[in-house]
């Protein structure tokens, strides 16, 4: 390892003076700044520069005259650039660190000096600053010189300059036009995963249905993942990845035309992290780690959820859950949306189609089954002196204000006031309202919508404010739809006087933190929440799905880019309605939606008041299905959950681009209707209709096929390849060189965790195979922290010669021993042609040979190109370390 020190480039540039035309001068909406003077801090960390305007454009107001830059490494794989307004008397929005916790700047005691880069021996960055007329910088790679972010200047193009003004601020970049994929930038949904150039991506929150494409969605990420093909010289090796973040909460369009991505922001500030990967897994990792690590999710919401907009009463929802047992189909949570509420308000029961008792029976009968129930929450609470809850917001003074008043928005029980969670003591007034809930109806997880915000109508601008109609217009809903539309005016003021036009887009983001820490405190267990708004770091604390798809083929391919972004974005748990959330589904759509939606982190049906039910036993063919499926789901349970916590630990997504685990080959690129679960579980569905075949890619390697592991495919190098897809089949295939610790089918999570374990190892020719299980009570605050009742079980397989080894490895070996959980299979597949098992030893407790005393089950099968040992009968603990050698006969 290299020793972390701080070093400089100091290198002189020529002055270059880039003067635009007197007609490009006139239609110029600015006309960039240069540098008064630079200076490093004298600890090395850190470059400051003042920035002067050149010359002043009226063009979306006034420019800000001078700046202040200041680049510095947080980490050594974190570079951050902040450009801001120099004059302190002029205040500008930034992010509060209380709700996005992150470093300070250093202290600054700069050396004054001239045309600097700046670079730390523990970083593959450099930052350089350009000394031009209208000045620039770039971020490069020291290794190969490759830039990852070119903010210098095109002379002719004045869309290429900084601009800075009040409610506008201009920041591009040059990209190398055939050796950038770009991925992120949400929420849109996207017929590719791979952003496709000469697209303009807004960001700015709004109740828009998932079901329209290329429009802003629920949430705001304005991180984007550029991985790039190799360099003609030879320096930058295909899959070299970095990350890009603008941690900025303002509404702002980014337009990528191929060569260049361009922001163009209605206000705060230039916040600019660069993460230098340099593979795709390790820029998740370091983005992760400064916006927070993912939530832990609960065990039991791995399992099956069942919703939908319309049940009647309790007796529907009742019948719902006696349908899934019924047919054999497992159901593990039970939704309900806003029907059983009264008149529409949050925190109470229709008293006569839900009434308080039957409720009560209903979800106790839920937990009696090893079942939960999770209930849906809208951010309005109703104006009504008669709603308890309104009343306590009135007293506590927690709602949104215009005017000096709360503002009067209006959703789904009419007239609303909106809680404002910027305040404090909003966040106290929540959580107590969600604790009388809980108190009277035990519910296990909370369902948040319409927190964009939403809201039935426009309210009037602001005539004497230019908060309501910025100077610039964001493309929202690809129209220009004002800002204002169908939302809280931006002119409103939450606590300690941030307007709506600043904090919009955290709305989602303050929600889920109050409630999130709300149901810790209340329930003393790790909370569920789903969010359908979300911002950066949300993840620390929500789930999502993709909101408002649409029963149609369309949807149901665009749900895998959805899904693979959200993992970019740090909220790896996340998924979308199953068969569709508005229009009827069809027979044949639903099937194959079940088969791909088994697979998302989150799994969940959902449908639309007014349209055809779709719960999954309505259709022979579709019940027949998910049983398959969800039988495959519910065995891959521990692999799901040990996901979960490789993400809580280092961010890593559940659900992944093929790229993750191939970098090097440039097709996984392009692929958008694939995703990996883990590194080397390939999901190849069937997303058109009337298909009996899928065309998927394959890299390299040997893949078997999960459901039958005499299937194989082998590839030398990637290709694509037809596979066989019968209405009732969707292809999943494992990689060689991994690990599975897979439970027995079960209706419940419950249950499947009191099966026996079986590993499956799928040896590799190329090296060891490994793989690790997590285990915990799956409800714990914490997922693995110190001093906690967990338990983690590592896995390593080798072929040598005539001998394949399995061994076994565990951290905090207690927790494991004290649940008795054993491990009753071991499956090895992959093996090359062999005659026969030879014979076999298990050795446990460090080295005590223990073959002789268990009545084991050995069976070895030879079906083409492969071969196949399986013992079972085996009884071990999987708390006990243990090595057990299997000799072929060659």
């Amino acid at each position: 390892m290299r020793k972390a020190k701080q070093f400089l480039y100091l290198t002189c540039f020529a002055v270059v003076l880039f003067l635009p035309s007197n007609s490009q001068a006139e239609e110029a909406v600015g006309h960039g700044y240069s540098i008064g003077s630079v200076g490093v801090d004298r600890s090395a960390k850190l470059l400051t520069a003042e920035l002067l305007l050149i010359n002043n454009s009226t063009s979306f107001g006034p420019d800000i005259p001078s700046l202040n830059l200041a680049a510095s490494f947080e980490t050594g794989d974190r570079l951050r650039i902040r450009i801001t307004d120099s004059d302190p008397n002029h205040g500008r929005w930034e992010i509060p660190g209380d709700i996005i916790p992150r470093p300070s700047l250093p202290e600054i005691h700069p050396n004054s000096s001239q045309d600097f880069s700046l670079a730390d021996s523990s970083s593959d960055l450099i930052f350089t600053l350009y000394n031009t007329t209208p000045f620039g910088f770039t971020v490069a790679r020291r290794s190969s010189g490759d830039i990852l972010f070119g903010a210098s200047p095109d002379p002719s193009d004045s869309g290429t300059f900084l601009v800075y003004k009040d409610q506008y601020i201009q920041l591009s970049s040059s990209l190398p036009r055939n050796r950038t994929s770009l991925y992120g930038l949400g929420e849109h949904t996207k017929r590719s995963f791979k952003l496709i150039p000469n697209d303009t991506l807004t960001l700015w929150n709004a109740d828009i249905g998932s079901a329209n494409p290329d429009m802003n969605l629920y949430g705001s990420h304005p991180f984007y993942m550029d991985v790039r093909s190799a360099s003609d010289d030879g320096k930058v090796p295909a899959g070299s990845t970095h990350g890009v973040l603008l941690l900025n909460s303002n509404g702002m369009d980014i337009i990528y035309s191929g060569d260049r991505i361009t922001y163009k922001v209605i206000g705060g500030v230039i916040d600019l992290y660069i993460f230098s990967g340099p593979s795709p897994e390790l820029v998740v990792q370091q983005y992760t780690e400064l916006i927070g690590r993912p939530a832990p999710m609960p065990y039991w919401s791995f399992g099956f959820h069942q919703c939908r907009w319309g049940y009647k009463n309790v007796s529907d929802v009742e019948g719902v859950v006696a349908g899934y047992a019924k047919a054999g189909i497992p159901l593990e949570v039970m939704w309900t949306d806003i029907d059983y509420m009264d008149a529409f308000k949050d925190f109470t029961l229709d008293p006569i189609n839900y009434p308080l008792e039957q409720m009560k029976t209903f979800v106790n009968t839920l937990h009696q089954n090893g079942q939960k129930y999770v209930l849906i929450l809208d951010p309005g609470i109703s104006i009504n002196e008669s709603y308890a809850t309104f009343k306590r917001g009135m007293q506590a003074d927690v709602f949104l204000k215009l005017d000096g008043i709360p503002y009067r928005g209006r959703v789904w029980p009419g007239d609303v006031y909106y809680p404002d969670f910027m305040n404090p003591a909003c966040g106290v007034f929540w959580g107590d309202e969600i604790k009388l809930f809980h108190d009277l109806l035990p519910f296990d997880g909370l369902w948040l919508d319409m927190n964009e915000l939403s809201n039935f109508i426009t309210s009037p601008s602001n005539p004497s404010s230019t908060l309501d109609n910025p100077p610039y217009q964001i493309n929202s809903a690809g129209v220009k739809q004002p800002i204002n539309n169908r939302t809280v005016p931006a002119s409103s003021i939450h606590f300690g006087n941030i307007t709506e036009y600043n904090a919009h887009n955290l709305h989602g983001l303050l929600e889920v933190k109050a409630t999130n820490a709300a149901l810790v405190n209340i329930t003393q267990k790790r909370a569920f929440i789903l969010s359908r708004s979300t911002f950066v770091s949300s993840g620390k604390y929500t789930a999502h799905w993709t909101g408002d798809n649409a029963a149609s083929w369309d949807d149901l391919a665009h749900s895998i880019p959805s899904i693979l972004n959200f993992g970019l974005f740090g909220i790896p748990m996340v998924g979308a309605d199953i068969c569709g959330f508005s229009g009827s589904t069809t027979e044949e759509l639903c099937r194959r939606w079940i088969q791909l939606g088994a697979f998302y982190p989150f799994a969940r049906d959902h449908s639309d008041k007014g349209t055809a039910r779709q719960e999954l036993y309505l259709w022979d063919s579709v019940a027949a299905t998910a049983k398959k499926v969800l039988g495959l789901r519910y065995q891959l349970l521990p692999y799901f959950y040990t996901l979960m916590h490789e993400a809580h630990t280092n961010g890593a997504p559940i659900a992944r681009p093929l790229f993750f685990s191939f970098p090097q080959d440039i097709n996984t690129y392009e692929v958008s209707s694939q995703f990996l679960i883990g590194k080397g579980v390939l999901v190849s569905p069937v997303l058109k209709p009337e298909a009996v075949s899928v065309d998927s890619y394959f890299p390299a390697g040997n893949w078997f096929d999960l459901f039958n592991h005499s299937n194989s495919i082998r590839v030398d190098s990637g290709k694509n390849i037809t596979l066989d897809a019968p209405p009732d089949h969707i292809n999943i295939h494992v990689l060689e060189g991994n690990i599975l610790a897979l439970q027995g089918e079960a209706m419940t999570t419950q249950e499947a965790r009191n099966t026996s374990f079986r590993l499956l190892v799928v040896v590799s020719t190329k090296g060891n195979s490994t793989g690790e299980v997590f285990l915990d009570d799956g409800e714990e605050v914490e997922m693995g922290g110190k001093g906690g009742n967990w338990s983690l079980v590592q896995f390593n397989a080798g072929l040598a010669g005539d001998k394949v080894t399995v061994r076994s490895y565990i951290v905090n070996e207690e927790f494991a021993l004290s649940q008795k959980w054993i491990i009753d299979k071991v499956t090895c597949i992959g093996l090359g042609k062999a005659e026969g098992l030879k014979g076999y030893k298990l050795y446990i407790n460090k080295g005590m040979n223990v073959t002789k005393n268990r009545d084991i089950r050995a069976s070895f099968d030879s079906n083409g190109e492969f071969s196949v040992v399986e013992m079972s009968e085996l009884s071990l603990f999987i708390g006990q370390e243990f090595q057990l050698e299997l000799e072929l006969r060659m």
